[in-house]
């Protein structure tokens, strides 16, 4: 009885190993956008890092659970939570493009824009309803193209660069 479960838990670790090799770095790039770390060299996020940890922890938990499910779909959901719990607590995010929006336009814009999760399951996700996120990320969007970013104007923004000037 003891090595099936042995071999159980060996094989649950295996499998929740070869997720977090498939989907760690997009991962930590969510979570890197979310708390607005400025860009450092590899393995230096470390605020990134340590809610990325507390999401697989919690992810990893509950693997057994999933039935099935998609556990990216789980850790996203897990990051996403824990960053709105940490940043009702803590002072706004600071750094990188998304440095103008609050903790919640920079939430709704990452899990819209970059994760692509539709609106009703972003709403359903943050308990929000879909015409409050449609209206934060109006809102999110309106905000950076207000301060020119994506454009590379403006100071501590890291857009593109402008586009080349026509000649007639």
């Amino acid at each position: 009885m003891a090595e099936r479960a042995t071999h159980r838990d060996r094989l649950r670790a295996l499998e929740f190993e070869a997720f977090v090799a498939g989907a760690g770095g997009r991962l930590l790039h969510t979570a890197t956008l979310l708390t607005g770390e400025p860009p450092q060299p590899p393995g230096a996020y470390v605020r990134a890092e340590a809610l990325l940890r507390a999401a697989l922890a919690r992810t990893y938990a509950d693997w057994d659970r999933l039935h099935g499910g998609d556990p990216y779909d789980r850790a996203r959901r897990e990051l996403a939570l824990r960053f709105a719990r940490e940043a009702r607590r803590h002072q706004r995010p600071r750094g990188g493009l998304l440095d103008r929006l609050t903790p919640i336009e920079r939430l709704v814009l990452v899990l819209r824009m970059y994760e692509e999760v539709g609106e009703g399951q972003t709403a359903a996700l943050l308990g929000l309803s879909a015409d409050r996120v449609r209206a934060v990320c109006a809102r999110a969007v309106a905000t950076l193209r207000a301060s020119g970013a994506g454009r590379g104007a403006g100071p501590g923004t890291r857009g593109t660069a402008p586009a080349p000037r026509r000649t007639p």
